[in-house]
């Protein structure tokens, strides 16, 4: 069997081609040396140096193994550092979970500011819904994921992270699209309204219903993304509630108007609607180091 001994008695000699010197490098006596040595060749099976009374020479299969033993020796050198910082979180990997309107609203920030702070942080991306990112987290597959209430907290940690406004969106040239002011759920009555699946997507179906209580307005169709919902509302299929970072989708034929909170009247100067928020999510019995690391960052990106 290979020892360390071996490797750094075999490297020596192979280095210096005297075993006086590499006994001496070594603070040895050369009888071990040359044991080391000995044992070395009989595990592997081969000869890896000739010598004689004049000279140590190399013999090809031992310039192959020198270049293998130099890297087991640096493996072995580098392995205490790396487990260092493997325990303080200067290095590793985070799995992360993302929505596709998180990724708008603040996933592409949160990766330049790790790349820029934690660049031996590895982050591996999961595209999931909320739903999915839970899931992943409680079976071990996620560290963490950027994710929409409600959470489980007996068995998770979560932060806000990001607030921004519902808004509606309606197609172009739409009445609604004409008014000066904030909508109020008034003005969607009669109205064919897209919403959101209540497992699926539960949250802005919670933050529909909550501000259509009071309209007579009718859904027409549930679907499980922000995406699919503008994407609808662009084909005159309905007018749909979707956060302001759904702009940046970059879908054409629609307009984005800010909401009324509640249902006040505008009139009297009635607020933005209820914000839309998003939270950090993960299991706070996590031992993953790099996962605080990441987390410490978390507080600068919010708003």
């Amino acid at each position: 069997m290979l020892t360390l001994d071996q490797i750094r008695a075999f490297v020596a000699v192979a280095e210096e081609l005297h075993f006086g010197r590499a006994a001496d490098r070594l603070r040895m006596t050369q009888p071990p040396l040359s044991r080391h040595i000995q044992k070395l060749e009989r595990t592997i099976g081969v000869t890896l140096l000739e010598r004689d009374n004049r000279r140590v020479v190399l013999t090809d299969a031992g310039r192959g193994f020198l270049e293998d033993a130099r890297h087991m020796l640096t493996l072995v050198d580098t392995a205490g550092d790396r487990a260092r910082r493997i325990a303080n979180g200067a290095t590793g990997t985070v799995r992360l979970g993302f929505t596709a309107v998180s990724a708008i609203s603040m996933l592409g920030a949160l990766l330049r500011r790790l790349a820029e702070e934690l660049p031996e942080i590895d982050v591996i991306l999961h595209e999931r819904v909320t739903a999915g990112q839970v899931d992943g987290i409680l079976r071990g597959e996620l560290d963490l994921g950027l994710a929409r209430p409600p959470f489980d907290i007996a068995t998770l940690d979560s932060r806000v992270v990001f607030r921004e406004p519902l808004c509606a969106v309606v197609p172009d040239g739409h009445p609604l699209a004409a008014l000066d002011r904030p909508l109020a759920p008034y003005d969607f009555n009669g109205l064919p309204v897209i919403s959101y699946s209540p497992v699926q997507s539960r949250y802005f179906h919670e933050l529909t219903v909550r501000f259509l209580t009071n309209a007579q307005a009718r859904i027409e169709q549930q679907v499980h993304q922000i995406l699919t919902a503008v994407l609808l509302v662009a084909a005159g299929r309905g007018v749909a509630l979707a956060p302001a970072s759904a702009r940046s989708l970059g879908i054409g034929g629609v307009t984005f108007c800010d909401l009324v909170r509640g249902g006040g009247d505008p009139l009297d100067g009635g607020d933005v609607a209820e914000p839309v928020e998003l939270h950090v999510i993960w299991d706070r019995t996590s031992t993953n180091p790099a996962l605080g690391r990441v987390l410490d960052l978390l507080p600068g990106i919010e708003s």
